[in-house]
């Protein structure tokens, strides 16, 4: 194995395969879980619940991970998924229960608290917490870490086909190139990519202000030519292809798509990249809340929480997690610290710029990225 990362095969090739233990750079074959019949060992949450309701990101948990789950407590779960945290609110919002389970981001667990919409989560019943890294909790939109524990992190940068894009692709600013015209993929994402048009602008990323935010609209129109299309699910699916060369994408995508194809790289915007930290939260009100707490206690476990960066190389904040792959696989724990999709550097993450609750002004957000994809 020791050879890999030597032969000059792309570092997140080689994590991939040392994670799946000598496996293809698809996702491995189940791990061993325990059987059905295993009861929780002492200090294992205790649960009566035989169903779990998950609804969460597509292409986010590892069904390794809750197939394990499911044998280890006897408890069925049922996975929906969203693609935006606008999606997640206006489902809760419109009546949707029995959820025992989300994975809302950063700015949306403010909304979310504000609105009541979620349940105080105990954790004391939570006990692998402690394998969080200290730097991720208590984190300023959840102080105390009274309704979420961390998930996954990362950033929105640019994934770059570099056997077609020859040109150095360093900024955001770079994709109103003429030279990529249907040549994109950005995500469906409002905040991200609004985001962006108002930080290549000088902008806060986060502006209420209707006339930075129609100077935003009017930039994004001026890169409209150049968007191919949008997509938050897979934006990987349109590089790999090569359908297009180039995108403002999630870290993780980038770095599945760098598996598959080195010759796609990530680049970290001068601009700063979008940052954002992902969770997991309790709907009020949930049928199963003995299950959900089992449930995220399992997935901070080390061994659970390295299935996720097995199958979705983001940025883990599971200090145990990271720490035992060091432990059992030095390389490729080397692989995951090297490469900048996964663990960006400090001076990146200074310049980066985070998603904020923008209160009643989202009423513009929403009007101008529907004019936006409107064409208007």
């Amino acid at each position: 194995m020791r050879t890999l990362i030597k032969s000059g095969l792309p570092v997140m090739l080689a994590l991939s395969l040392l994670l799946a233990g000598c496996g293809p750079a698809t996702p491995a074959a189940p791990t061993k879980a325990p059987e059905a019949t295993t009861a929780p060992a002492p200090g294992e949450p205790q649960i009566t619940s035989k169903e779990l309701n998950l609804y969460g990101w597509s292409e986010y948990v590892p069904q390794d991970l809750l197939d394990a789950f499911s044998q280890k407590y006897g408890v069925k779960v049922n996975y929906d998924t969203y693609a935006s945290n606008e999606e997640l609110l206006a489902k809760l919002q419109a009546g949707a229960s029995g959820y025992d389970v989300i994975i809302p981001s950063d700015y949306m667990i403010t909304v979310m608290s504000k609105l009541g919409m979620l349940e105080p989560i105990d954790l004391n019943h939570i006990p692998n917490f402690a394998n969080i890294d200290d730097q991720f909790k208590n984190p300023p939109y959840d102080p105390g870490n009274k309704y979420t524990v961390p998930y996954q992190w990362g950033t929105v940068g640019i994934a770059v086909n570099t056997d077609k894009v020859k040109k150095p692709i360093t900024k955001f600013a770079d994709l109103w190139d003429p030279a990529f015209k249907s040549n994109l993929v950005v995500l469906d994402d409002e905040r991200e990519i609004i985001g962006m048009a108002l930080v290549v602008l000088g902008y806060d990323k986060n502006a209420t202000d209707p006339a930075q935010l129609e100077a935003a609209k009017k930039k994004l129109q001026e890169l409209t030519p150049n968007i191919k299309l949008y997509d938050s699910d897979s934006p990987k699916t349109a590089l790999l292809s090569g359908e297009v060369v180039a995108g403002v994408v999630w870290n993780g995508e980038a770095a599945l798509a760098h598996q598959e194809n080195p010759a796609i790289t990530y680049v970290l915007p001068e601009e700063g990249c979008g940052l954002w930290y992902d969770n997991l939260a309790i709907p009020k009100d949930p049928p199963h809340k003995d299950a959900a707490e089992a449930f995220i206690n399992w997935v901070l476990s080390p061994e659970m929480s390295i299935l996720i960066t097995r199958d979705f190389p983001y940025s883990n904040p599971n200090k145990a997690a990271l720490e035992l792959l060091a432990k059992e696989n030095p390389e490729a724990y080397k692989a995951y610290m090297d490469f900048p999709a996964t663990n960006p550097p400090a001076e990146a993450i200074k310049k980066c710029h985070l998603i904020k609750d923008v209160g009643e002004a989202m009423t513009l957000w929403d009007k101008t990225w529907t004019e936006i994809k409107g064409g208007q």
